[in-house]
């Protein structure tokens, strides 16, 4: 089956801008998931996921604003957020459900995870790819001090070379996976070569305070529907400490481990995919 493409209209406070989306209609009777990715990432990143969930869902990727086919928002203030709680507002309207299911990847799964807390949320369930309610400063430091280069590459060779030195914690992939990523996590130049798939400035927020850690436990306990959370064993962003108190408060999630890999899970291996769409499909029989 083969995504449809699509574009939406998001407004912040300095104007409209477009936002893309991939669509795989699956069942016309089956539910609605919106898969949406990490922090530097793009809708790309579920094509292995959504090849499995597509024969029983309708399934839909968002590129968030600032990455992929989105626009870049022309105030660099406007990525946060309470702008992407916004843009996704918007584009569970434009899918015209009352409820979805909520895969969520890091940053996806934060805006996922507040979503979820709020009254008369559309979310049905939740699905946490390796984040939680809270992400020690360490780690946050971490992901500040990478986010917002701006690389160039002479060819994609020398793009896949840097993701998989930027992304090793994704684990053991396939050369085939990492072609794939560099494929579709770049863009070609007007002059020849490389550069990123994303808008640096989406890094600027961490320019301007020092860099602290993240607390959610307030939105977390707030969370009624069922959560599923996928962690890496090695992954700094959602501890085992974390991941277990999880488990004990809020909507008491059922966690699932990885071994070998560390943040965040990439979503393109039959033992990551398996427990999601078992989960998922329990939710439709």
């Amino acid at each position: 089956m083969k995504a449809i493409s699509r574009f939406f209209l998001g407004l912040s406070t300095h104007g409209f801008h477009r936002l893309h989306y991939l669509e795989w209609n699956g069942p016309a009777d089956k539910p609605t998931v919106v898969c949406v990715h990490g922090l530097t990432r793009n809708a790309r990143d579920f094509d292995t996921l959504t090849a499995a969930l597509c024969t029983d869902f309708r399934v839909i990727c968002p590129d968030v604003a600032g990455r992929g086919q989105s626009d870049w928002l022309t105030n660099a203030d406007d990525y946060s957020l309470a702008q992407y709680l916004v843009d996704m507002t918007a584009l569970i309207a434009r899918l015209d459900v009352e409820r979805v299911d909520w895969i969520g990847t890091s940053m996806g799964g934060l805006i996922g995870m507040r979503l979820a807390a709020q009254p008369g949320t559309p979310i049905r369930r939740l699905i946490l790819n390796d984040v939680g309610p809270y992400i020690a400063q360490p780690a946050m430091q971490r992901i500040a001090e990478y986010v917002g280069k701006d690389p160039r590459f002479a060819d994609l060779r020398e793009a896949e070379a840097y993701l998989r030195r930027v992304h090793a914690p994704f684990g053991h992939l396939s050369d085939d996976q990492w072609q794939h990523m560099a494929e579709h996590s770049t863009r070609r130049l007007e002059n020849g070569g490389y550069r990123l798939h994303y808008d640096p400035a989406i890094g600027e927020i961490y320019k301007k305070k020092p860099v602290e850690a993240l607390d959610l436990w307030d939105i977390w306990d707030a969370i009624r529907c069922p959560v599923l959370v996928l962690r890496g064993a090695n992954s700094d962003v959602l501890t085992a400490e974390t991941a277990h108190e999880m488990m004990q408060r809020g909507p008491k999630a059922k966690v699932e481990t990885f071994a070998d890999v560390g943040h965040a899970p990439a979503l393109l291996s039959a033992d990551q995919v398996g427990p999601m769409w078992a989960w998922l499909l329990r939710s439709v029989l």
